[in-house]
């Protein structure tokens, strides 16, 4: 769909949203109203929400909260098994460490520029991970290593920058051992604007989380062993500092590119050593880990403790509205 403009509309406004920022939800609502008829929501909870969900009929959702709010809406589709069947728009409120997801994935987190973008924007199909527990992730996931670091991943992501590690071949990293890796050979030229989704991501996943300012953590190393398509990456002999898997990178006939189209979905990952050796960084479609129980940071949410886990692409699995061009 095009535009949305004239097309009936079930808007749905967290009840955080209401209370952090009840100026941005009016203004939100106004414009939505303007420009297409809305059935406008107030579910007081997460009951409530999900039922006003359900009883959507044939009105297009759009949610008005954090990045939670986002993370429940997709979360509950994903259950139904009815998430790549709904196009999902959004209107982010809530403080900018709220919304830092939503703003990776490419929505405006300026109310107007956002409610606009719901109403002339276009869908665009989105790729997300699956995990073994049918959990979901949309912008990137991160594995902290040792209990400080699980203790700090709680909360939302906050924007950062994190400087590129030069690239280094998996095979390489283990010591010549025995496979293969799809590894970068330097820079290359694909992290364009349609990549900013995955790029984001990274900086975010690198950031401490929310409320810690720059005060950064040493934490011991973690033994994990993690695969990527079947190549290992690490092993239980090497300590690893963290490892990071972003969707959203994609193989095709004139080699890797970010984001959705033809070719074969894949994520980007990285793994970390202590002590600021070189990292890995290949692409994969299924990522395993295994370990003594480890956490681990999915969007603004912490799992686990788990021994093993693993996260798979799920190429164009959900559609969201965002900005043309």
């Amino acid at each position: 769909m095009d535009s949305v403009r004239g097309h009936p509309l079930l808007v749905v406004i967290d009840p955080v949203a209401r209370s952090t920022d009840g100026e941005s939800v009016r203004i939100a609502k106004d414009v939505l109203c303007a420009g297409a008829g809305a059935k406008i929501c107030l579910p007081e909870g997460p009951e409530e929400f999900a039922r006003v969900l359900a009883r959507r009929g044939h009105r297009r959702p759009v949610v008005i909260g954090d990045d939670r709010t986002l993370l429940r809406v997709v979360g509950l589709l994903h259950k139904e098994r009815e998430l790549a069947a709904v196009p999902l728009s959004m209107v982010p409120v809530g403080a900018p460490a709220a919304v830092a997801l939503s703003g990776a994935l490419g929505v405006p987190t300026d109310t107007v520029a956002a409610a606009r973008a719901v109403l002339d924007g276009g869908e665009r199909p989105m790729d997300l991970l699956t995990d073994d527990s049918d959990g979901i992730v949309l912008g990137g996931l991160r594995i902290p290593c040792g209990s400080e670091a699980t203790r700090l991943g709680h909360g939302a992501y906050v924007p950062g920058t994190a400087p590129r590690p030069a690239p280094v071949d998996p095979a390489e990293a283990l010591g010549g051992r025995s496979g293969t890796a799809d590894g970068l050979d330097g820079p290359r030229p694909w992290w364009k604007p349609a990549a900013r989704t995955a790029r984001t991501a990274l900086a975010l996943l690198a950031a401490p989380a929310a409320g810690l300012g720059a005060r950064r953590a040493r934490v011991p190393g973690q033994r994990l062993r993690i695969e990527a398509d079947g190549v290992l990456l690490a092993d239980l002999d090497r300590p690893v500092r963290g490892v990071s898997v972003v969707p959203g990178a994609r193989t095709g006939a004139d080699g890797p590119r970010p984001g959705p189209g033809d070719g074969r979905a894949l994520a980007e990952v990285v793994v970390h050593w202590p002590g600021g050796g070189r990292p890995v960084r290949t692409r994969a479609r299924a990522v395993t880990v295994s370990g003594a129980d480890f956490h681990y940071r999915a969007d603004a949410l912490v799992g686990g403790p788990v021994r093993t886990r693993t996260w798979t692409v799920q190429p164009a699995a959900w559609r969201l509205q965002l900005p043309r061009g």
